[in-house]
């Protein structure tokens, strides 16, 4: 897999930053995935981020609750996002790797605003691009928005780091004699009902002819280890 990749979209759930003890953010974590970033830019790969922010706010949830509108909703979703893309900023400049946030929100005396040209200046200088703030839009999860940012970018893949290693053909908690899938096409995926990501994300990425592979974010070193073909996953091409 390294051989045919150089630029990835790496896409994190907010939730995989919580601490154990229901606390928004773990500085474990924080660390132990910057270190993983470090490793995998050193291996020459060049690494665009993009971060959920659910461990604060998902703005879906809170406006099915009825008291706040949905793009008010989306909008603080929106800024938990920037919080988080900031303390991975943080954590990536602490391990040695120079990092740079960019929020499709404007807010110039926090961050940089995002615009393809500079994010393109800053990967190909090797900065890892924290990329912030979703599209900038309601109504679209964060994970159209890596979908989105990897096309604009020209990445060779997005990378899904998810509770799982791969795509199985069912729930592999609950069901024993479900079967991990090494790779997949997008129409194969679309047939079996699989859900990769949410539909409009699979759709652009499926217009886009994006590779998307999903693998587990716990395992040490998971993002260089499923990049490097060491870790399983799960390859979902066109």
């Amino acid at each position: 897999m390294a051989a045919q990749l150089r630029r990835v979209l790496v896409k994190l759930s907010g939730e995989a930053l919580a601490a154990a003890d229901g606390y928004w953010l773990s500085a474990q974590t924080l660390a132990s995935l910057a270190s993983d970033i470090a490793e995998t830019t050193r291996a020459g790969f060049e690494i665009a981020v993009v971060v959920g922010g659910g461990n604060v706010i998902r703005g879906s949830r809170m406006a099915q609750a009825g008291w706040i509108d949905r793009p008010t909703a989306d909008s603080m979703g929106m800024l938990a996002t920037v919080m988080n893309s900031l303390a991975l900023e943080t954590a990536l400049n602490a391990a040695g790797v120079s990092a740079r946030t960019m929020s499709a929100v404007s807010m110039p005396t926090i961050c940089e605003t995002y615009a393809r040209q500079p994010a393109l200046h800053h990967l190909a200088r090797g900065q890892v691009v924290v990329l912030a703030g979703g599209t900038g839009n309601p109504f679209f999860t964060t994970d159209t928005a890596a979908v989105l940012r990897a096309a604009e970018l020209g990445c060779g893949a997005v990378l899904k780091a998810t509770q799982v290693d791969g795509v199985y053909s069912a729930d592999p908690k609950s069901d024993p004699h479900a079967t991990r899938f090494d790779r997949l096409t997008h129409d194969e995926a679309i047939a079996r009902d699989l859900k990769i990501m949410d539909t409009a994300a699979f759709a652009l990425a499926r217009e886009s002819r994006l590779t998307v592979i999903v693998g587990s974010v716990h395992a040490p070193s998971s993002i260089h280890g499923i990049l490097s073909g060491a870790s399983p996953s799960t390859a979902v091409a066109p």
